[in-house]
Order: C-alpha cells, then structure tokens, then sequence
C-alpha cells in the first residue's frame, strides 16, 4: 500500500469517490456537507492498494494547528492496517510542514483507533453531520 499526496486531478478526484462512497453512501452525510469549501485550502490524500485507491483523507491548517479530516477506508479494506498507514502519510505531512500539533474530529466509534495511535480526547462529544465525535489532539514534536 501506499499513500499519495493529490496533485493532479484524477487523484483527487479519486479521493473524493472514496470520500463519497464512505460517508454519502454508507454513513449518509448529505452531499453537500461532505464536499465542502476547505477542499481547496487542504491538501488531500489517497491511499492504494497497487492501483486501486481504497482511502483518503484531508490535511489543513486551523488556528496554527494541522487538522486532519475526512479519514476513510473502504469497507473492504478495513482492518488490515490500511487506515494506520494514510494517518501515518498525513503525520509525516504535517512534520514535513513544521506543525506540532495535529487535532482531528473522531466519529465515536473509530476513538479506539486514534488512540492507539496516540491521539487523547479533548472535548465532551458533539454531533456532526447528525454523528457522534468528539475533538481529539496529538502532539506530534
């Protein structure tokens, strides 16, 4: 597997199928929250499984903090390590740009998962998009 940084716009056209194939079709989040207006102030990631893109995931700036947004995987591929590696990418993006700390909104369920990966939880729990987060940050210096 392997992570890419969306520089041409099939890649990040293939982000945003991913994007839309997650949280439209399976969780359904309306359209037109999902696409929003940071797409064109973040830089956006896909991850592949030799050719075919099975992940993506958002990175911007907020406040002097790195946030990451819109981490996905298709359903096929969860499990085998595939999200650790796109977070990992967009990790070493955020070092690679000199940020320090890095804050993302977690869907209840996936709190687990970002705490192995060393985020902590930073606010009581907040509906998005009519799904429950909560606000976790890590530093990452």
């Amino acid at each position: 597997m392997k992570v890419v940084n969306a520089k041409t716009e099939a890649q990040l056209q293939e982000a945003f199928y991913i994007r839309k194939t997650v949280f439209v079709e399976e969780q359904k989040v309306p359209y037109e929250l999902e696409i929003d207006e940071f797409e064109n102030v973040s830089d956006h990631f896909v991850l592949y499984s030799g050719s075919t893109p099975i992940g993506a995931g958002r990175f911007r700036l907020l406040d002097g903090k790195g946030k990451i947004e819109r981490i996905c995987v298709l359903l096929a591929n969860r499990g085998s390590g595939s999200g650790k590696i796109l977070m990992d990418a967009i990790e070493n993006h955020a070092k690679e740009k000199g940020i320090g700390i890095l804050k993302l909104n977690a869907q209840t369920y996936a709190i687990p998962f970002y705490e192995k990966l060393g985020y902590s939880v930073v606010s009581d729990e907040f509906l998005d998009a009519g799904i429950p987060h909560k606000t976790m940050e890590k530093n990452i210096t």
